[in-house]
């Protein structure tokens, strides 16, 4: 998208090679909010009159544009939504790496002695999650699953997992990773050959369909999202696995039965907080005498909300949550943690390939009749994810457990890693 600055004073500063740096009202406003975040490294210009505002005692290392006042207001009132929000219609542009960027903004906005203030306070309540209802789920899921299995599957890769991958070591494949991830959860629960397992959340069914074709297992999986469900079975009927794994298109709240091994594997994110004590409740009740479960999620090293531009424009009703939020789920119904993992880092790689082969597909994803703003959009969601998982700002927790008498628990962890 080109911005037209609309004035010629920016024309003359370009020209002659001077840069204007006059203190107007809206570029003292800006130098104020910029104080109040302790000076990063970053130069604004008003494309409207060719000002400058940049860091009065370092040197800028990153550059934004600003294509007009109505767009700086709005970042002046709101930065954490309204810059998405500008980014995305394309009045305001990033020079250079937009990852590299991002990871400026996370550590501006995630400094260890950063504490909740008043405002931050006010601005949590007023972006606060929408609700995990049963109905208010299946609004959320649908809104962010269910805009096309193509256009996911021109990013995912052939395993379609939309979540972590585990890569043991950097330069596997993305499809070798993602595989790998699988595997890794299935070696954590011992999943062997007979074993029951009920799926909370399944995606679009490559775990499922995972455990039934190389553990032998036979498996539920609970999915509210229509698309998904469509694909998984789809899937399930190719690789002749109709058998051994059953999809159903139902909330997990509604999951019953008795099985060896319960899963859930990027669906916490979803479940809500107030519902934690429910999903214990769930897992518990679900699980035979030796059974034992393993919870991945996206988390926090403490307890916050979602990055507000996030939960609002791509992940409604989202929430990370932190090991102590966690331990919710297991407290109440005596569930014991037997392992637990923290894979950020491999979150970061694996966002890196999704972000790559969505930058070689944005002309397909053009093609599907999205506008140039959701392109931008998923493309600032994709690095600014990069840059939490880089920064620390979000973790990726694997928490293992069991029923508490349970003694059928290895002595080490050798087994994870075992050939």
């Amino acid at each position: 998208m080109s911005i037209d600055t609309g004035s010629a004073d920016t024309t003359r500063a370009s020209a002659t090679g001077q840069v204007r740096t006059g203190d107007s009202l809206e570029g003292r406003l800006l130098r104020r909010l910029l104080s109040s975040l302790g000076d990063p490294p970053i130069e604004f210009q008003f494309l409207w009159s060719g000002e400058r505002v940049a860091p009065s005692a370092t040197r800028a290392l990153e550059h934004v544009r600003i294509a007009d006042r109505r767009t700086l207001l709005g970042l002046l009132r709101d930065p954490q939504v309204r810059f998405g929000d500008g980014y995305g219609t394309g009045h305001i542009e990033v020079e250079g790496d937009l990852v590299k960027f991002m990871v400026t903004l996370f550590q501006i906005f995630n400094r260890p002695d950063d504490r909740e203030s008043i405002l931050s306070r006010i601005a949590g309540w007023l972006n606060r999650p929408r609700r995990n209802t049963l109905a208010g789920s299946r609004d959320n899921i649908h809104r962010h699953y269910d805009i096309g299995n193509e256009f996911y599957a021109l990013w995912l890769g052939e395993t379609m997992a939309y979540t972590c991958a585990y890569y043991p070591t950097a330069q596997v494949t993305l499809e070798q990773a993602q595989i790998a991830k699988m595997d890794h959860v299935c070696r954590k629960v011992r999943l062997g050959a007979g074993d029951s397992v009920v799926e909370a959340g399944c995606g679009w069914g490559s775990l499922a369909l995972h455990m039934a074709a190389r553990y032998g297992a036979t498996v539920r999986a609970f999915n509210i999202s229509k698309e998904q469900i469509d694909y998984a079975r789809h899937q399930a009927r190719q690789r002749g696995l109709e058998d051994r794994v059953e999809f159903i298109e139902d909330d997990y709240r509604n999951i019953n039965g008795r099985y060896d091994v319960f899963m859930s594997v990027g669906m916490l994110e979803h479940v809500g907080r107030e519902n934690y004590a429910q999903l214990g409740r769930l897992a518990h009740h679900s699980l035979t005498a030796e059974g034992r479960g393993l919870i991945h999620s996206i988390g926090r090293n403490r307890p916050g909300l979602l990055h507000p531009w996030i939960e609002r424009r791509i992940f409604p009703g989202a929430y990370a949550p932190s090991l102590g939020e966690m331990m919710q789920i297991f407290e109440p119904w005596n569930l014991s943690v037997i392992d637990v993992e923290n894979l950020r880092l491999h979150y970061a790689l694996t966002l890196r390939h999704w972000l790559a082969r969505y930058e070689a597909a944005v002309d397909k994803v053009r093609a599907m009749s999205f506008d140039e703003t959701f392109v931008r959009m998923w493309r600032l969601y994709l690095a600014g994810s990069i840059a939490a998982f880089e920064t620390g700002t979000m973790q990726l927790f694997q928490v293992a457990f069991a029923k508490h008498a349970n003694n059928q628990i290895p002595l080490t962890r050798e087994f994870l890693y075992a050939k």
